[in-house]
């Protein structure tokens, strides 16, 4: 005797009252091989390219357990070097909110001569080595430079001091917000704008009641990439700091002195620094996990 078997879907028939509803269990939809092999090739990509290197740093960090990371987080040049860093970063990304906003407005609601050439600039330092800045700043604000021996009759340090730093932070992280915003305003147009300044709005309000709520989440998203960026800045701020420990060393610029001298507690150092800038940057991954879903639920 033979079992007798059916190629059609399997029916199932529910009761409702009144109405009888006829469902069809769908077949199970295999996975095609191809997809499971470009998956284990791009996780494979990823672990190899970033976990691992990243694992490595941890790895070393703590080799020879806690007392050792905690006597380097003692270590005053590393002190100095957080305490630098945070305070360029900072103000780094004040100064880019506030000119970040004001170009996204001018860029995207006015039109004027040259604007798609200042459309373009602030795209430059991202397709620049952030080592032509860091030149580009001592030409111009140097001992030589265009403003240099202005500044230095005036007593004011540029080059090789904090507001270099500064400069240069301000430069490579500029794009950030910027590029953030103005999608956000170019979609949300000027109509409400226009409606608020005909019901006699001045610009201050109508900056405040309109244009910020809608660009919060954007701006918020270029905030903490902007901070990012500038805490983890090297190139640029390597060419015009001078890297004097204690008084002209980021964060980066630390690792890599540490790194580079001789000896276990140098190199213990150099792990702890890199260890707490990763910790840091795993926090504003986290951060902007949590922003992007609501920028793209607006």
């Amino acid at each position: 005797m033979t079992e007798t078997t059916s190629a059609t879907p399997e029916l199932k028939t529910t009761s409702a009252p009144g109405t009888a509803r006829v469902k069809a269990s769908r077949p199970r939809r295999r996975i095609p091989v191809t997809r499971w092999v470009l998956r284990t090739i791009a996780v494979a990509y990823v672990l190899g390219l970033v976990a691992l290197p990243v694992g490595t740093v941890v790895q070393h960090t703590f080799a020879n357990g806690l007392d050792p990371v905690l006597e380097s987080l003692r270590n005053p040049d590393l002190q100095a070097a957080a305490r630098l860093g945070v305070f360029v970063a900072v103000v780094s990304v004040l100064i880019n909110t506030v000119f970040g906003i004001g170009i996204s407005i001018l860029i995207v609601r006015y039109r004027f001569p040259g604007r798609r050439l200042l459309n373009a600039v602030i795209d430059l330092p991202v397709s620049i080595s952030p080592i032509v800045v860091g030149i580009a700043l001592i030409f111009v604000y140097g001992t030589n430079g265009w403003f240099g021996p202005t500044l230095n009759t005036l007593g004011i340090q540029v080059i090789f001091a904090t507001p270099a730093l500064v400069l240069a932070t301000v430069i490579v992280a500029l794009p950030l917000v910027v590029r953030e915003v103005i999608p956000v305003l170019e979609e949300a147009g000027t109509e409400q704008d226009q409606a608020a300044q005909s019901l006699g709005a001045n610009g201050f309000q109508r900056f405040v009641r309109i244009t910020l709520p809608t660009i919060r989440w954007a701006l918020a998203y270029g905030v903490v990439l902007s901070l990012a960026r500038s805490l983890g800045e090297f190139g640029a701020v390597r060419v015009v700091s001078g890297s004097v420990a204690g008084e002209s060393q980021t964060m980066t610029l630390f690792v890599n002195d540490a790194y580079q001298e001789f000896g276990a507690q140098a190199e213990q150092d150099a792990f702890t620094a890199a260890f707490l800038l990763m910790c840091v940057a795993v926090l504003f991954i986290v951060i902007i996990a949590l922003l992007r879903p609501k920028e793209q639920k607006k």
